[in-house]
Order: C-alpha cells, then sequence, then structure tokens
C-alpha cells in the first residue's frame, strides 16, 4: 500500500531521516521501533503529509504523494488515513459523540442524521456502551480515551491508521485490550496499520512485520521471529532493554 523510497527530513542543520526505505504492506501492522528522537514520529507525520519530506518519496499505491501541494488533493489523500495521536488529542470542549463525530463532517458523505448511528457502532467496535457518547473526555480514564480516539478514527473508515504510540501511559491490562483493538481492526476491517511503540510486548503480539529506525535509516526489517533471533548489536539491546550496548543515551538534569 506505501513504499517509502530514501526518504529524508531536516530542521535546519539537524538531519532526523537520512535515507528511509521502507514497504507497508496492504492489511497488515508494520511496526517502528526506535529510541526516542530518532525519528518515528517524524516518519509518520511524512507518511501523511503533515509534515513536508525534505527528499525521497513516499509512493500511496504508486503515486508519490510528496510533492502534493494542491489543499484539493491533499484531502483525497487523507482521507485514505487515520491518525491516533500519542494522547488522543480529544476535543474537551465537546461531547464524546461530538469528538467521534468530527470527522464525518470533513472527511465523509454521511448524513447528519446518520451521525448518533454512526457514533454508537464505532464506540461499539472499541467495546464502549452507547451513554458514554454523553460523556465529556474529562470523564474518562486513560484507556477510554485512548479508545474514543480510535472510534473516532475508524468512524472516516480509513484504509490505513498510524498509531503514535497508543499504549502510552496505560497499566499493562489496558495496554493489552489496545493491543487487541489493532488486531481485531485488521481481522475484521482489513485495515493496514502502522504503528510507534516502545512497548515490546505489543509490539511482538500485534506485528507481522517491524522496522528498527537508527540513525535516520532502517538498521532491520523482518518478522517478530527475525527480531528475536537478530544478532545485530543495535536493535538486540533495544529488544533487550539493556542499558549494555552500543546504543548509549546521555542522561540530562
Amino acid at each position: 500500500m506505501i513504499e517509502i523510497k530514501h526518504l529524508q527530513k531536516s530542521f535546519g542543520a539537524r538531519q532526523v531521516l537520512r535515507d528511509v526505505n521502507l514497504k507497508i504492506e496492504d492489511g497488515k501492522v508494520t511496526t517502528i521501533l526506535g529510541g526516542s528522537g530518532t525519528g518515528k514520529s517524524t516518519l509518520i507525520k511524512c507518511m501523511i503529509h503533515l509534515m513536508d519530506a525534505t527528499g525521497g518519496q513516499i509512493l500511496l499505491n504508486g503515486r508519490d504523494i510528496t510533492r502534493v501541494t494542491d489543499p484539493m488533493r491533499l484531502a483525497v489523500i487523507r482521507r485514505h488515513f487515520g491518525y491516533l495521536f500519542q494522547e488522543g488529542a480529544l476535543f474537551d470542549s465537546m461531547t464524546v459523540g461530538d469528538n467521534v463525530a468530527f470527522g464525518l463532517r470533513y472527511l465523509t458523505e454521511i448524513p447528519v442524521e446518520k451521525y448518533p448511528e454512526v457514533i454508537k457502532e464505532k464506540l461499539a467496535m472499541v467495546g464502549l456502551e452507547p451513554d458514554v457518547a454523553k460523556l465529556n473526555p474529562s470523564e474518562l480514564s486513560g484507556g477510554m480515551r485512548k479508545r474514543v480516539s480510535l472510534a473516532r478514527v475508524l468512524a472516516i473508515s480509513p484504509k490505513c491508521i498510524l498509531y503514535d504510540e497508543p499504549t502510552t501511559g496505560l497499566d499493562p491490562i489496558m495496554s493489552d485490550i489496545i493491543s487487541d483493538l489493532i488486531l481485531e481492526m485488521k481481522h475484521k476491517l482489513g485495515i493496514t496499520s502502522v504503528v510507534i511503540t516502545h512497548d515490546m510486548r505489543s509490539a511482538f503480539k500485534i506485528s507481522d512485520y517491524l522496522a528498527f529506525l537508527y540513525d535516520g535509516r532502517i538498521m532491520l526489517y523482518g518478522t517478530p521471529d527475525d527480531f528475536r533471533k537478530t544478532d545485530n548489536p543495535y536493535v538486540r539491546q533495544f529488544v533487550d532493554g539493556s542499558s549494555q550496548g552500543p546504543i548509549k543515551m546521555r542522561l540530562r538534569d
């Protein structure tokens, strides 16, 4: 579905993505791993054109989208994607129902009278009761906020969902529930998923493929079994969660 070729992204003199090459397989879950500040979020923001790439190509169904600037064409491209932000990014001034329906107004042709039906359906898909629609985001737990955010993404029927740290800040049980939801979206709806995470337990559970981003490049791409068996010292250190290895983290006050 998506092919990334020699992608580069710089912020002034700082080059975050140097030469990223990656294929995102249709209907599969691809997880991008890497340390903090290695450019994982930058990569998926370039994929959805929230950021402009400095160089290289991003091919969506064979078409390069990196040079598209026309707002109407960008809108068409973005309809392929749903983006689950790390903190959920719910609008606190709206009810849960209005949050779920937000994208329907701008990205679909669904009539307004159908919104309550869509809200109920998408909340049910993420395991939430219809009454939750009346609540405000401030009344929800962290796990419920993540699920409402996913329901909002699902409301626009995207072909691909980009998840930015979907289990961050959640307890192990809720993290597992979110992992199960990602798998459910793949099996029931055939949705292509790109996941950024530091949660290795979740990554091994949900992923068809994993990619390890280091020094602005994909250092290793393969199946979960490839990652479990790798002797690459950089990847091995990350998978094991060890402070001993070639990756040196600088401690700051």
